[in-house]
């Protein structure tokens, strides 16, 4: 087990790192593997099929977001403990032209391109928690955490 630790588990406990996977997201291809190892790693953190399918839709989500809008990046992928339940923690990077405006972004419906306008504020409604960061010029980081129930 890794000795990584952040404050940001279930009520503000400390959270411990067990496994880390690193991941380009470069083409098509790799959101389709994003999706396969974060549901390989929901079933190793023994998440119920519900929570697994919420951490896979997010992540597929935010992986297309990261190679639609932001160029293409990378996901870290995480198994993480606080007390004794277990999680996934996923952060998805891109060096793209950023988001103007976060709030406008969050909102349901609102979309730059032609997609639905579901894909971060759908991600944040399917985990426990969402977090995000981005300045016009400066690239994206999203994290979210899914924990098992």
């Amino acid at each position: 087990m890794s000795a990584a630790r952040w404050a940001g588990g279930p009520a503000g406990g400390e959270v411990t790192v067990e496994q880390t996977e690193r991941h380009p997201i470069t083409t098509e291809a790799d959101v389709v593997r994003v999706r396969q190892v974060v549901r390989g790693l929901a079933v190793t953190a023994k998440m119920s099929l519900v929570d697994q399918t919420k951490v896979v839709t997010a992540a597929s989500e935010l992986a297309r977001n990261t190679l639609v809008y932001g160029g293409g990046g990378s996901m870290t992928v995480d198994i993480v403990h606080s007390g004794r339940r277990r999680g996934l923690r996923a952060v998805f990077v891109d060096s793209g032209p950023g988001i103007p405006d976060l709030d406008l972004a969050l909102t349901d419906g609102w979309t730059s391109g032609s997609g639905l306008g579901l894909g971060l504020s759908g991600s944040r409604r399917l985990v426990d928690d969402f977090a995000i960061e981005s300045s016009p010029g400066a690239g994206t980081t999203v994290r979210v955490v899914k924990w098992s129930r």
